[in-house]
């Protein structure tokens, strides 16, 4: 038997609807239940560190949920979506993908951070789940298997871009100081690449300086790099640890360009950092400066709900993940009803559908390769801009 309630989670622009179907595991036998709306789980981190970056991707969900809705949902089905919170740690990820799928939900959006995916995503392989990733940009997370995919570019198409920018701005650079929080999937990988495009642009790495996610004091870090005199730093950090050591970076003395990668890429950051996040370089999978009709209609949809603003890159990915769920089930379902179907089938045909399609979205048209890496043709680099009073700012587009 299944029970509908609704739960508002924080305090989103929408109510979201958990579909409770049930806690058991035997997906073979379990039909789809259609009966309150077509379900679709996502898992994000709106506590803990990482919520900095789930609370952006929450609302991006939430437009996309309006959006679909709005435009008939699923073959005149509401699409239903659950949201739970993983926190920013493996074993709430875990916990939260095992409730999600014992629900009986379709697919997945999340989780937030890449070292939650390759805990988390696992279990949704394993369970023949369809997972669409809004933020996982570490290398090796469609290869966790078929039912995993994403709509983050990954770290080793976007990083580069942004050492080859500040190299523009600045054509004399000539030593680089890199800082990276080892006990991060994400920024262990991101640094790997971030390494490799300095050596082949000429910048050997005068130093590497290693920290710890929950770090917050860096003093023994920034002295032992500027002591190589530096005239490049990049930092492959989340967004608090991040805007932390940029603070002390030029409170230190450090005066020169300072490249940031994903995990800083969120206006979350200017609370941190302050004034001190001027002139911040970040390659950027999303402008909201892109003239397309889905960016510009998602852009609308974002200023109405947020008073103007722009919307950060995070926001428009998660938009586009439950998009590529929604536009894929739709398909799905007027090929094949979903109504009573085996829901370990459904899942499996939906899979292949997601992989199959072509979305015009906010970050432009994508698709997919037959192994879930999204392909992607337009990036960006952008430089923060701070506002006088140095508590807000925005991300410049630079050509």
């Amino acid at each position: 038997m299944s029970v509908g309630r609704f739960l508002r989670v924080g305090t989103g622009l929408l109510t979201l609807t958990l579909l409770l179907v049930g806690c058991g595991s035997d997906d073979a036998n379990q039909p789809v239940d259609v009966a309150g709306g077509v379900p679709v789980g996502a898992v994000l981190a709106l506590t803990g560190n990482a919520n900095v970056y789930g609370q952006d991707q929450k609302i991006g969900l939430e437009l996309a949920l309006k959006q679909r809705n709005g435009s008939g949902g699923i073959n005149g089905r509401p699409l239903k979506l659950a949201l739970e919170d993983s926190g920013s740690d493996e074993p709430g990820a875990n916990a939260a993908f095992t409730l999600q799928i014992n629900r009986g939900v379709l697919a997945l959006v999340g989780p937030t951070l890449s070292q939650q995916a390759f805990s988390a995503d696992p279990i949704a392989q394993r369970r023949g789940v369809p997972v669409v990733a809004p933020s996982n940009t570490a290398t090796g997370i469609p290869e966790i298997g078929f039912f995993i995919s994403r709509v983050s570019a990954p770290s080793s198409v976007i990083a580069p871009m942004a050492i080859a920018q500040a190299l523009k701005i600045q054509p004399g650079l000539k030593r680089a100081a890199v800082f990276y929080a080892q006990d991060d999937a994400y920024s262990t990988a991101e640094t790997t690449i971030f390494q490799k495009a300095l050596k082949e642009k000429g910048l050997e790495p005068a130093t590497v300086q290693r920290t710890q996610l929950n770090d917050q004091d860096f003093q023994n870090q920034i002295s032992a790099a500027l002591r190589e005199k530096p005239d490049l730093i990049v930092l492959s950090l989340q967004a608090v640890d991040g805007g932390n050591l940029i603070r002390q970076l030029r409170e230190l003395g450090y005066r020169g360009l300072i490249v940031a990668g994903n995990g800083m890429n969120t206006p979350n950051i200017y609370p941190i950092c302050q004034k001190y996040c001027d002139g911040l370089l970040i390659a950027q999978a999303y402008s909201p400066e892109l003239d397309t009709p889905a960016n510009t209609a998602f852009l609308k949809a974002f200023q109405a709900a947020k008073g103007g603003a722009m919307p950060p890159q995070l926001t428009a990915q998660a938009y586009t993940a439950l998009q590529v769920i929604g536009e894929a089930l739709v398909r799905l379902d007027q090929r094949q009803p979903l109504a009573g179907a085996p829901l370990a089938a459904a899942r499996k045909q939906l899979m292949e559908e997601i992989l199959a399609g072509t979305y015009a979205t906010p970050l432009g048209e994508i698709r997919f390769t037959p192994e879930g890496e999204v392909i992607q043709s337009q990036f960006f680099v952008a430089q923060v801009r701070m506002d006088p009073g140095g508590r807000s700012g925005r991300f410049a587009l630079l050509k």
